[in-house]
């Protein structure tokens, strides 16, 4: 196993609780996927659940080294829970492509959250 690269970010709650209350349907539907958005809207606090998606998107596409655009869209990253609890990342699209292209085999992600704050990094793997 190789590293290629890392990526960590943090949110501010309020920032992305603000963001959903103004641009509502286009906003989520545009960053986070019909999965993500189940999850998130099943929790007591939906907008600490959606900022932690929010920073691990961004924490991967940093590790990435490419940020969100071509290479990397919003949806072509889902953050999904595994039986034990532990979040992992699944790659679809333009973003699947060019993991294959560049050898990242595996993306391994963490998130945390408190009242005020969600934080994920990312470290993208190769064989």
């Amino acid at each position: 196993m190789r590293l290629i690269g890392i990526g960590i970010d943090v949110v501010e709650v309020d920032r992305i609780a603000d963001a959903i209350e103004r641009h509502g349907e286009p906003f989520l539907a545009r960053i986070f996927t019909p999965g993500e958005r189940a999850y998130c809207e099943a929790q007591k606090r939906p907008a600490l659940h959606f900022a932690a998606r929010f920073a691990a998107k961004e924490a991967i596409a940093k590790a990435f080294g490419t940020g969100i655009g071509k290479d990397l869209g919003w949806l072509d990253m889902e953050i999904v829970r595994r039986p034990s609890g532990e979040p992992a990342v699944e790659l679809t699209g333009t973003g699947k492509a060019h993991a294959a292209t560049v050898g990242i085999a595996e993306v391994k992600i963490s998130l945390t959250h408190a009242r005020d704050y969600a934080a994920a990094n990312a470290v993208a793997v190769g064989e």
